[in-house]
């Protein structure tokens, strides 16, 4: 899905997350009505409802008609269906994934290229986002299931950094290892939480 597509559908529902919207396309979904019944049946101003039905008509949700001096308004389910095809389908669906892992991916691969000589860590970053990289990163140096003695931790930070008692607070204090008498374990990360 291209970033426009995205926009577009982040847009789309940003109109239907407004209560009043969503009413107005439940009330049409009945049946069409002037902006006066919309007004009554909603209880509020006739501008105010001009105002919803102009956004709805921007996203082909509504329709409008117009017989002598009035304008009655419907809802247009044939958007809903184009997009329930389109945009809905399970390859759209799970393109939105894709994209953002691999946005995220870009990032952190980004991220470990500036802060790492090969498996060396030269630099602790300023960033506390990027620092949540280079832990994540750290942390998967450890087996799940696996129980550590505190020597065998600093043995492996300090494969990376020589600073392995920072590294090591930090991976207990942010949830990817946790602690108790002595031994350490993998938590939190893609295996559940902290």
């Amino acid at each position: 899905m291209s970033q426009d597509e995205m926009n577009t559908l982040l847009e789309f529902f940003k109109v239907l997350a407004n209560e009043s919207r969503l009413k107005i396309v439940g009330i049409l979904a009945g049946g069409e009505r002037t902006v006066g019944e919309l007004a009554a049946m909603l209880g509020v101003k006739e501008p105010t409802v001009s105002q919803h039905l102009s956004m709805l008509k921007h996203y082909n949700l509504v329709s409008v008609r117009s017989q002598g001096n009035y304008r009655y308004y419907a809802f247009n389910p044939k958007t809903l269906e184009a997009m329930s095809k389109d945009v809905f389908s399970r390859e759209k669906l799970a393109a939105l994934v894709q994209g953002s892992a691999a946005m995220g991916d870009a990032y952190e691969r980004k991220v470990l290229q500036t802060f790492f000589d090969g498996e060396r860590l030269v630099q602790f970053p300023a960033s506390e986002k990027k620092w949540l990289v280079i832990l994540r990163w750290l942390a998967d140096r450890f087996e799940w299931d696996r129980r550590y003695t505190e020597k065998e931790v600093n043995e492996i930070l300090t494969r990376h950094h020589e600073d392995y008692a920072t590294i090591r607070r930090d991976l207990v204090e942010r949830g990817f290892m946790q602690r108790e008498r002595g031994v350490y374990w993998r938590v939190g990360g893609e295996r559940g939480e902290a």
